[in-house]
């Protein structure tokens, strides 16, 4: 049983994928790429990426006898001398400035006979700046550019139209200025009936 044992097994032997990974190691490090299925190449990828860790470390080691140690756990991975003294004394300078990610791979579609998904392994340039670009951002970025849809800073930035406060006020505004009518005046004042006397009575 395979009780928490995560890694592909590629449908063979364990001394099988040993000797597999060994051989595809040992190829990838003389040649600097390599072209597999898929799934031997994503077990590929953590396996020769140890074995570079090995090499750098190595590399920074002050003492010969811990350089040695490193070149033969790395001998007891890759099976072939000249693979790990080309990748001990040449490829490691090209990954003294790189903490991990050694490697990338590129799909390249199923193979035409058996359907089976290939891929292209290579070593990461040492001149390689990676990607710095956040995909996210640059999704959204495309997809407004495509729908034309204004960024939010844009959109804060933009005045915003003056709307009434209640519908009487928008009526107000709607309907057409009309002239004030002009106030209105007082009568001339007549002459005035002389108020009667206090004895006087009215007359009917």
């Amino acid at each position: 049983m395979r009780h928490n044992k995560h890694h592909a097994s590629l449908g063979v032997t364990r001394e099988h994928r040993a000797a597999m990974l060994s051989n595809l190691g040992a190829s990838l490090i003389k040649h600097g790429r390599l072209q597999t299925t898929l799934a031997k190449a994503r077990a590929l990828r953590p396996f020769i990426e140890k074995v570079v860790t090995k090499a750098r470390k190595a590399a920074a080691k002050t003492e010969a006898k811990d350089a040695i140690h490193l070149r033969r756990l790395a001998l007891r991975d890759i099976r072939d001398e000249a693979a790990v003294k080309l990748l001990f004394t040449e490829k490691h300078k090209e990954f003294a400035g790189r903490p991990g990610g050694y490697t990338r791979i590129y799909k390249l579609g199923a193979r035409g006979t058996d359907a089976a998904e290939m891929a292209l392994i290579e070593f990461v340039p040492a001149d390689d700046p990676g990607y710095k670009k956040n995909r996210k951002n640059a999704a959204k970025a495309k997809q407004a550019a495509k729908t034309g849809a204004v960024e939010p800073e844009a959109r804060k930035a933009a005045p915003a139209p003056a709307t009434p406060a209640t519908p009487a006020a928008a009526e107000a505004s709607a309907a057409p200025e009309t002239p004030a009518a002009p106030a209105a005046t007082e009568a001339p004042a007549g002459p005035q009936a002389p108020a009667p006397a206090e004895g006087e009575a009215k007359k009917d």
